[in-house]
């Protein structure tokens, strides 16, 4: 472990891999195997901090409190929807920045957590609140991991645990890989917190080299691509990033990543009256699909526009419907859905929180 700078806080202990809180055992005298311990510990207990974990010598657990943070999260409050389930957190960083995390439990049959991967967002889509703020910065993996713990503790206290992940929070996840695959690891280490990969999601804007490294990595997660557009004039519009990488190249690396993952892909499309919400938009959709070759392997999330930045308006709901059969008539899988938490804004594109604006990172610079 690096030593600790003057004025900054301790690590947290999700930050601090399984090899380096061994040596810091080897240094205050203690078994290597309680690094697996330790690591089992926070990642199934609920207990509020270190002196919850009576497991421990009550000496180790003082000297592991003076070294490292419980969580690298701090709640600020909580919001719950009218709907009775979904609730939104907001939580501060150790710098004094904040991001949101929402749980979307549903009906009893699985607790879904919606996890954010960066402070603010660079990719400045047209109708999300989050691109409003500019990238802040990136999270850290123990960041990312202590969103998901902050929610198993509230659902520990009712017999129920996290059962699926998506990244689809605040920021670009593939902007911000490393610590994501960090992450990700963690959640499905089944020594840990066991969540089936096949239960965790991955989103992008379409960062085609991203895509491509995360393919290679052979880890058998699903990934959603905002597609959001059947073609370039359109998609330019409303999302800056395509400027980098045509409709044409997202979609080939879709392809390649249900070739080496055996995964399938869900194209996530924010209807938007007027924009691409047309029955010839629906068409030239299911045609470029169509051409990637075995249409089982794709998906097509049809999402009304939540209220937000941008002006956009909802389409009629016959005529969104409509888009969706079109799609189904040419043989293209797809789905309507309505956001959770809207009246909370844990919506799609509606998570944003009071920070000041930070210079854009464009995605020239994330490739």
């Amino acid at each position: 472990m690096q030593p600790r700078r003057a004025g900054h806080p301790p690590p947290a202990i999700t930050d601090v891999d399984e090899r380096a809180l061994a040596a810091w055992l080897r240094e205050h005298g203690e078994p290597a195997y309680r690094a697996r311990q330790i690591r089992r510990a926070f990642a199934r207990s609920s207990a509020a901090d270190w002196d919850g974990l009576t497991d421990l010598p009550k000496p180790l657990r003082a000297a592991l409190a003076a070294s490292f943070r419980w969580s690298a999260v701090e709640p600020v409050h909580e919001v719950e929807s009218v709907d009775g389930e979904t609730r939104k957190a907001l939580l501060r960083l150790h710098d004094g920045h904040h991001i949101e995390s929402v749980l979307m439990p549903h009906h009893g049959a699985r607790n879904s957590v919606c996890f954010s991967t960066q402070a603010g967002c660079p990719m400045a889509c047209a109708f999300c609140a989050t691109g409003e703020m500019g990238l802040v910065r990136n999270l850290t993996t123990g960041e990312i991991v202590d969103q998901v713990r902050h929610w198993s503790r509230e659902l520990a206290a009712r017999g129920e645990r996290v059962s699926h992940v998506v990244a689809m929070g605040m920021g670009e996840p593939l902007a911000n890989l490393d610590a994501v695959v960090g992450a990700v690891r963690m959640l499905i280490d089944p020594e840990l917190f066991g969540i089936s990969p096949r239960r965790v999601t991955i989103s992008t804007v379409g960062l085609v080299p991203r895509m491509d490294a995360l393919a290679a990595l052979d880890l058998p997660m699903n990934l959603a691509v905002s597609l959001h557009a059947p073609n370039d004039r359109i998609r330019r519009r409303i999302v800056p990033a395509s400027r980098r990488w045509t409709i044409d190249e997202v979609l080939a690396a879709s392809r390649r990543y249900v070739e080496r993952t055996k995964r399938r892909v869900t194209f996530e499309y924010v209807l938007l009256a007027g924009v691409n919400d047309a029955e010839r938009d629906a068409a030239e959709l299911a045609a470029r699909i169509r051409r990637l070759g075995r249409t089982a392997d794709f998906h097509v999330n049809l999402i009304p526009v939540n209220a937000g930045p941008g002006g956009f308006e909802r389409p009629p709901v016959e005529r969104m419907e409509r888009f969706a059969e079109v799609l189904q008539e040419r043989g293209i899988a797809a789905t309507l859905r309505i956001s959770k938490g809207q009246d909370i804004a844990a919506g799609c594109g509606q998570l944003k929180v009071p920070e000041g604006r930070a210079a854009r990172v464009g995605a020239e610079d994330l490739g």
